[in-house]
């Protein structure tokens, strides 16, 4: 399978058969989280990319909750920070439908949960998430 003509830039929803999904489940969202110049680069043949979910859960710190309005997805999703991956670019499909941008600022949201996600809340000091 041939690289996406326009390689996905930072912020950016895709779409991808992950291969930690049942294969019945088909392809996902993703958002690409990976820089730019790394995702433009000619000889990087990888981008980093969180999950898309429409099963909502709430005061899941690592979850990121993104309104279908700002991602022009058909329902509201939340960007899964534990599962942050890596993707081939060759294994990425654009919408069949123009979806939106999400912004810089979110994307830093989005690294925070992904801080949460490893334990690194504060400081260089690692830190549990205790389940209540």
């Amino acid at each position: 399978m041939p690289s996406p003509v326009q390689p996905p830039l930072c912020g950016e929803i895709w779409f991808v058969q992950l291969p930690s999904d049942p294969p019945a489940k088909g392809i996902r969202p993703v958002v690409i989280v990976s820089l730019d110049a790394r995702n433009r680069h000619e000889r990087a043949d990888t981008v980093l990319a969180v999950p898309l979910t429409s099963s909502m859960h709430k005061d899941v710190p690592t979850h990121l909750l993104l309104p279908s309005g700002e991602t022009g997805l058909p329902s509201d999703a939340a960007a899964r920070a534990e599962d942050v991956t890596v993707i081939r670019k060759e294994n990425l499909f654009p919408s069949k439908t123009r979806l939106r941008r999400l912004s810089d600022r979110r994307i830093c949201e989005l690294a925070g949960k992904v801080s949460v996600a490893m334990g690194c809340t504060t400081g260089s000091e690692r830190h549990t998430i205790d389940k209540p």
